[in-house]
């Protein structure tokens, strides 16, 4: 057997990387991605609101402030439930199946990148 054919057998016989393939191992990778990405939006949404109750606390010339905390406050405990009626929706699609977790988590995740994007525009430099 030459060189080159044992280094090629050799290497056709490395194990394959495991990638999930049941349901369950895909739920579970879709429910940690959606675990970093509610983790990310938790850390933007708290500097977001300080910053917002700073502006508050600066602007005075409204008789106590133009109420910034208060109204992100009140847009982000809609959106929450925006975004958990809207994933129930699209995870919907595939009512019954064994589809329907992971899609209503995957929207999850991608609503809750968003939403932490619209947060991070929220800190005004200004």
């Amino acid at each position: 057997m030459t060189a080159i054919r044992a280094l090629i057998i050799g290497i056709a016989m490395l194990p394959i990387p495991a990638v999930a393939q049941t349901q369950a191992q895909m739920n579970m990778t879709a429910a940690a991605e959606f675990g970093q990405a509610d983790t990310a939006m938790t850390r933007q949404w708290t500097a977001t609101y300080a910053g917002m109750k700073r502006r508050d606390a600066a602007d005075r010339s409204r008789g106590g402030g133009f109420g910034y905390a208060a109204a992100t406050l009140a847009s982000q405990r809609a959106w929450l439930k925006f975004r958990d009626a809207q994933c129930v929706v699209e995870g919907g699609e595939f009512a019954g199946g064994s589809l329907q977790g992971m899609a209503a988590v995957r929207c999850k995740t991608r609503l809750t990148g968003e939403r932490t994007a619209q947060l991070r525009m929220l800190e005004w430099k200004r």
